[in-house]
């Protein structure tokens, strides 16, 4: 039997087209290979009769019966799949493949034998195979039908519970709903409840019996409160009418007073006619009468340091300093209320203490850790009344200094405020120079103001637990020891004593010390205008100090920016200075950054607060050509003897507040001179061509070290060494 004949007798089967699983995924299209499968149901489709070779059969539902005399069979494959076993289907799944299995293993022993293609035992395994393909394919489709089946039956029971979910969720909404309602009926509160109504024994005793009604009123709580209200409203209306008449009687009190302040009043003209007469007398004599008769009597009320500290620095201004001011700040009237020396004071406090033991019974006592905050406060507390001292500039600038006492520890501290006419906001660098917390730190040296220089200080912090006073001092101030001596306090230290106190202790500071602070006042103020420069990779370089450098400098600073002490400790290049010991915590730190062409010059500079004073101090490292730093490169540790050790070359004009400046000046001129005279080869070469030789120089090196010639002569012009 050929292959073309088995094709023409193969039956007709409508399929039922359910798709693939990707195309039953969608609910609108499950809907339509329902509407599909039902039209299968009822379709009737003519069939041929077709004799199949041995083999498995395809298994279904077929019944004939007789339609206009011919045989006719219907085929559904659903209701055969509803009668159908999955198991004997997964079965017959696996006979049929391993019979496949065999047959093709079948046709190709007979190929290999020498059987031809179109041969008789070769076709007839081939019409098996067709069979079980045909097989497989349907065992396929009622996969599909099943796998859509149980979609169908999955997707209905969540739509069930779907359903059942949102009327539990209807259900719990209209209880909440309920119970909110049921929460604000029990909540509801009347305002005759905000009402204070004198009790009820008070009522009955007081209230008239046509408003209280006890035969009514006992028996019924409703009744009872009503009868409270009218009795309350009664009181009030007969309180409103006292009030009326209390204000009347004011009123004519007012008007008695008011005519008695006139007749004081009217004698107010004529006393200040005479103290208006008098005014030009004391502009005349610069004598402030007025003013200084109000301040000497509130100074009867300072405590003996910032007196004494008022005294001498008000001599002071007027003997040698007429930009110097002295003010009193503070509240007169608390200064007035403490009639006792802090001393006494801390006796009553302990008396008090005891006080409280006794009456522990009658109210509630605070915890341990209350009572030692409230010591704490006590122990710091300052006067009521502080001083102001104001330090006027020639530019306008002031320097405002407030000096506090505090009563407990007997010590003085300062906070400090600068206020400038020109705007100082511009340079970044420049942030700590006026901060408050460190203007004036070491003003004398090792004075960093964050301990009390008293001694007796520390035992006073071991009973309230004050661990240091440096916790305190940005509220307080700082203790320094020159403000002790300002105002008369020294202490025993391990230092000598000059044996002064009192107001000869601070004369004998005070012309000193002013100068000092004037002086740190100019020096951060110019510094400040310095690194506005700076920051924007200029030099600034004044007149008296232009003959110090060559007329041409190639190299120029690039970078200028503030670094913190944790970022310098960090650099390489710094560690020797570091062990020295020339750098402290109190110091400003910065990094500048010198370039010409590829060359790159860093330098690690330490200001001193003390600053000119104390020089800065200057570390560098060169990249060019790898890394070099002054503990590896003779040359550049000549050049930080040029910043650092000749800084007085350097100095300028007194006070020397461009002496930062210039050192960054020689910097520059200092690498100009090593670039250029840099061999760039062992030949005797005189240098790189990226640096051509512009500087004038009598050796371009000596000594086994080959140091270069770094110090420039004026006004020759050429470079020598030293």
């Amino acid at each position: 039997m050929s292959s073309d004949a088995v094709k023409k007798r193969k039956p007709k089967v409508i399929r039922n087209e359910s798709g693939t699983p990707e195309t039953k995924r969608g609910r609108a299209e499950g809907d339509q290979l329902s509407a599909v499968s039902s039209l299968v149901k009822f379709r009737k489709v003519r069939l041929r009769q077709v004799t199949y070779p041995a083999g498995p059969h395809l298994i279904g539902q077929r019944k004939p019966f007789t339609v206009k005399n011919q045989d006719v069979r219907v085929y559904n494959e659903e209701v055969e799949l509803e009668v159908r076993d999955p198991q004997q289907d997964y079965m017959l799944y696996k006979n049929t493949c391993a019979a496949l299995a065999k047959l093709m293993a079948e046709i190709q022993e007979l190929k290999a034998g020498g059987a031809k293609v179109g041969s008789v035992e070769i076709e007839e395994r081939r019409t098996q195979c067709s069979v079980h393909f045909i097989t497989l394919k349907k065992l396929n489709r009622l996969a599909h039908m099943r796998l859509k089946k149980g979609r169908d039956q999955t997707h209905e029971a969540k739509q069930r519970v779907d359903v059942l979910h949102l009327q539990l969720q209807n259900l719990l909404y209209e209880v909440m709903h309920l119970q909110k309602e049921i929460g604000k009926c029990l909540e509801f509160r009347s305002q005759h409840e905000e009402i204070e109504l004198v009790s009820e024994e008070e009522f009955f005793q007081e209230a008239p019996a046509e408003i209280s009604r006890p035969h009514v009123t006992r028996d019924d709580q409703h009744q009872l409160t009503l009868a409270r209200l009218d009795w309350e409203l009664e009181q009030r209306k007969r309180l409103a009418e006292q009030y009326k008449m209390s204000l009347a009687r004011k009123e004519k009190i007012q008007k008695a007073i008011e005519q008695k302040r006139e007749y004081l009043s009217s004698l107010q003209p004529g006393l200040q006619n005479i103290m208006q007469a008098s005014l030009p007398v004391q502009e005349y004599l610069a004598i402030p009468f007025e003013h200084m008769q109000k301040q000497a009597e509130v100074a009867r009320h300072l405590p003996p340091p910032l007196y004494v500290l008022l005294v001498q620095a008000g001599a002071y201004g007027q003997a040698c300093d007429k930009n110097l001011s002295v003010s009193i700040r503070g509240d007169v009237d608390e200064a007035k209320a403490l009639s006792r020396p802090p001393e006494d004071s801390q006796d009553d406090e302990s008396d008090s203490d005891a006080e409280e033991e006794q009456q522990n019974t009658k109210r509630r006592r605070a915890t341990s850790g209350v009572q030692l905050d409230d010591k704490r406060k006590e122990m710091l507390r300052r006067h009521p009344l502080s001083l102001c001292v104001d330090l006027k500039c020639k530019d306008g600038s002031v320097l405002h200094l407030f000096f506090y006492y505090l009563m407990n520890l007997n010590i003085l501290t300062v906070k400090t405020k600068v206020s400038t006419t020109a705007d100082l906001s511009g340079a970044v660098s420049a942030g700590e120079l006026l901060n408050s917390e460190s203007l004036l730190n070491c003003l004398y040296a090792s004075d960093h103001g964050k301990e009390t220089p008293n001694p007796a200080n520390r035992y006073q912090f071991d009973k309230v637990g004050i661990t240091t006073f440096g916790d305190y001092v940005s509220d307080l101030g700082h203790p320094y020891v020159w403000v002790q001596k300002l105002g008369g306090l020294q202490f025993s230290s391990g230092g000598a004593q000059s044996g002064l106190t009192g107001s000869a202790l601070s004369a004998s500071h005070m012309e000193r010390t002013m100068k000092l602070l004037r002086g740190r006042l100019q020096a951060r103020l110019a510094l400040h205008k310095q690194f506005s420069s700076l920051e924007h990779s200029i030099i600034p370089v004044s007149s008296e100090c232009q003959h110090l450098f060559p007329a041409k400098v190639v190299s120029g600073l690039m970078r200028w920016t503030l670094m913190s002490h944790q970022e310098f400790t960090e650099l390489g290049f710094v560690q020797h200075v570091l062990k020295a010991g020339l750098v402290h915590e109190t110091d400003l730190f910065f990094m500048a950054a010198v370039e010409r062409g590829t060359a790159r010059l860093l330098a690690a500079v330490v200001m001193n607060p003390r600053y000119p004073e104390v020089a800065p101090l200057f570390s560098l490292s060169l990249h060019w050509k790898g890394e070099r730093s002054g503990r590896t490169d003779d040359n550049l540790r000549a050049m930080e003897s040029e910043v650092n050790v000749f800084r007085s070359e350097l100095q300028g004009p007194r006070p020397g507040l461009q002496l930062l400046t210039n050192q960054i000046q020689r910097l520059c001129v200092c690498l100009d001179v090593y670039l250029e005279t840099e061999s760039q080869v062992c030949d005797g070469s005189e240098g790189p061509k990226e640096f051509p030789r512009e500087k004038m120089c009598l050796r371009t090196a000596r000594g086994p070290s080959r140091l270069k010639p770094f110090k420039y002569n004026h006004p020759q012009g050429f470079f020598s060494h030293r």
